[in-house]
């Protein structure tokens, strides 16, 4: 569905690897049931046997063919490149304009947020004819 899980912002001298070890030690407490995640390959490497080890769970890469001309979406990517595009529309995500970044978390999880309550009005007012 695209809707976001867990988001954890951090300084830019942390490597996105070194990052997503600080979203599953967050994530761990919250999705027990978690058994796949999808990744691009940036994420590739010792971070895939960490997440087996410590989390139980498969991190499985979505890597681009190298020999690929053009662009092709990509089995599962397009889903996360979608809820990057929903998060732009919202003015305070589309540049850094934070000074901490727990400000910068909770903007994302607000914008999330109304992304969300927006999707069940719009059900609600389909399924009961308002």
């Amino acid at each position: 569905m695209g809707l976001l899980l867990k988001a954890v912002v951090h300084a830019a001298d942390i490597q996105d690897r070194d990052g997503a070890k600080l979203v599953f030690k967050r994530m761990r407490k919250y999705f027990k049931r978690l058994k796949l995640i999808w990744a691009d390959g940036g994420y590739a490497g010792k971070l895939i046997g960490f997440v087996n080890r410590y989390y139980n769970c498969i991190l499985e890469i979505v890597k681009r063919s190298d020999d690929l001309k053009g662009f092709k979406i990509l089995p599962k990517r397009w889903i996360v490149e979608r809820t990057f595009s929903w998060l732009n529309k919202y003015r305070r995500l589309s540049k850094d304009y934070e000074y901490h970044t727990k400000t910068s978390e909770t903007m994302i999880y607000i914008a999330m947020i109304h992304v969300m309550v927006r999707r069940l009005g719009r059900n609600r007012t389909r399924k009961w004819g308002y």
